[in-house]
């Protein structure tokens, strides 16, 4: 757990950072091309080819192309519908998916995740009820499907490191995990990126490279190994750290004009819904156990 909240006071920058220098201004798929291909190049010196079979490799590369891949080109675009408070609310989801995900390849079904779904979407509306427009649909839909990458990823993961090597150390085999973020990214940005959007400015670049390096690099390896040392309860509650710690640094730094009292009441909302997800995990628990 120590590791997984030294992760969360490293992420809770990154939101305002990409919320307010980069979003609109920089090419989304550039973005995330020159996270992912420096995160990548800082794991290829400790990559043993040989201390893993490859369809471990690939499934590692899988992980890695939803929780990197995939998940930020959901992840970027956000910011051109939603403020960065509301992206970090609507992250909310993301410990509830884990829990679905996690009971369907375990072959159960949760109750828990429709109602908690429902409140949480509750709990979006509330925020911008008055300001409730297609734009703001829009983003809480590409919200929730970087939610569902980054849970997929994780939950994979954690898996498949426990099944598979759980005695390995993990710096010799996140190089594959980045290279299958870097095989979707590439092509993504080929045919979907724009060229003309690329940084301008020497802050841009700075804040390309604090992203790709440490964020990226050596947050996302800090953080599935902290997964890995965990619970999958202990792992979805620990996703939820980063919103009041991100909400916090972006109001205090970038955004002190925020409707604090509206973000109050719906993300009380949001919480409420992780309290109801939570209960049903405990009851599934406790039906187990008897």
């Amino acid at each position: 757990m120590p590791m997984l909240i030294a992760v969360t006071v490293l992420w809770a920058f990154s939101f305002s950072l990409i919320g307010v220098y980069l979003a609109g201004q920089v090419d989304a798929w550039f973005s995330v091309l020159m996270r992912v291909a420096l995160a990548t190049l800082i794991f290829l010196p400790f990559l043993k080819l040989r201390q893993i079979q490859l369809k471990v490799a690939l499934q590692l590369m899988v992980c890695g192309a939803f929780q990197l891949g995939i998940m930020y080109g959901f992840y970027y675009q956000s910011f051109l519908y939603l403020s960065v408070p509301e992206v970090l609310l609507f992250t909310v989801m993301t410990p509830i998916y884990i829990t679905l995900l996690n009971d369907l390849l375990d072959r159960r079904f949760n109750l828990g995740f429709i109602i908690s779904a429902l409140l949480a979407v509750v709990g979006a509306v509330t925020i911008r009820y008055q300001g409730l427009d297609e734009g703001f649909l829009k983003g809480l839909f590409i919200v929730q499907g970087a939610n569902l990458c980054f849970a997929a990823g994780q939950v994979g993961y954690k898996r498949i490191i426990a099944k598979e090597r759980p005695d390995l150390p993990q710096r010799t085999v996140f190089g594959w995990f980045f290279m299958g973020a870097l095989a979707v990214v590439i092509p993504c940005y080929l045919i979907l990126g724009n060229p003309d959007k690329l940084p301008t400015t020497t802050l841009q670049w700075s804040i390309l490279t604090y992203l790709g390096i440490v964020a990226s690099g050596l947050g996302y390896f800090a953080w599935n190994k902290g997964a890995t040392l965990v619970s999958v309860g202990t792992l979805a509650v620990a996703n939820n750290l980063l919103i009041p710690a991100g909400i916090l640094v972006n109001v205090l730094f970038w955004n002190r004009d925020a409707d604090i009292l509206r973000l109050s009441i719906g993300g009380g909302i949001i919480l409420l819904a992780l309290v109801v997800n939570d209960k049903f995990n405990q009851r599934i628990q406790q039906a187990k156990a008897a």
